[in-house]
């Protein structure tokens, strides 16, 4: 699968291979939020696009477009400033790229992963890539009125991946028996009875180190067992960077940090 984005004279979208790391996941107790493991895994699930510049906005509670009002820093370019262009105490980023993806694939456009950021939230949406002459915009709608919002630069305000159009549709959902998958009732029972007992002696013997007091079997990719899960199980993922026409990669790599 192909992702290219195509610049206009004057583009210069600042997108990196998203990071794993979040600032409120490292001031976690021993950093345990890091423990789960599909959360980290999300994190890092595909790209982001940074603000090219630090701003404040803040939304007077009204409908329309100039509801929203939007700071940015005196050195700041008028086209790299979100604007509110839609109303609906909207506030909306112009992403300076037409992203373009191989047939039939679209790209999943939304928010920062497991990024929260207070009085306001992010829009998701699903932009057909394989064909889309267009631009698109990446919006962010505010949750309460008279309540300032600051982004810096370089904080990611948009997070994308490729998702294959058909697959939705071709998925056949169902509810069935445990007893219907052979061996999974005996797999789930046994992970069971290790959990709790397991957490009977981390209450009766706390551990020192941290380490010690998580099981980790889905973080190794094992059952309760021992046994493998899968061959290709993933406990890190990193999406590769963009890279330029010359072949160097982005230089926003370099800046692929926690937040």
């Amino acid at each position: 699968m192909e992702l290219t984005c195509y610049l206009y004279p004057g583009w210069k979208p600042r997108i990196r291979a998203a990071s794993s790391r979040r600032g409120w996941m490292d001031a976690t107790p021993e950093a345990f939020a890091y423990r789960c493991l599909p959360l980290a895994i999300a994190n890092s699930h595909g790209w982001e696009i940074l603000s090219p510049c630090s701003f404040e906005a803040v939304w007077n509670g009204g409908m329309a477009p100039g509801d929203v009002i939007v700071r940015a820093h005196p050195g700041s370019l008028p086209h790299e400033r979100p604007v509110g262009l839609f109303g609906q105490g909207v506030l909306t980023f112009h992403i300076a790229g037409i992203l373009r993806t191989s047939p039939g694939w679209n790209l999943w456009v939304g928010g920062p992963v497991n990024s929260a950021k207070d009085g306001i939230s992010p829009l998701s949406g699903v932009v057909e890539t394989d064909w889309s002459s267009f631009t698109f915009t990446m919006n962010w709608r505010f949750t309460r009125p008279h309540h300032p919002v600051r982004f810096e630069e370089n904080e990611p305000f948009c997070h994308i991946f490729p998702v294959e159009r058909a697959a939705i549709e071709m998925t056949e959902p169902r509810f069935a028996s445990i007893e219907d998958e052979a061996g999974l009732k005996e797999q789930f029972e046994s992970w069971s009875r290790s959990r709790d007992a397991f957490h009977r002696k981390m209450a009766q013997e706390p551990p020192a180190a941290p380490a010690d007091k998580w099981q980790k079997f889905y973080y190794r990719g094992i059952h309760a067992d021992g046994a493998a899960g899968i061959a290709d199980h993933q406990t890190k993922l990193r999406a590769r960077e963009f890279k330029s026409e010359s072949g160097k990669s982005c230089p926003m790599s370099s800046r692929n940090g926690g937040r």
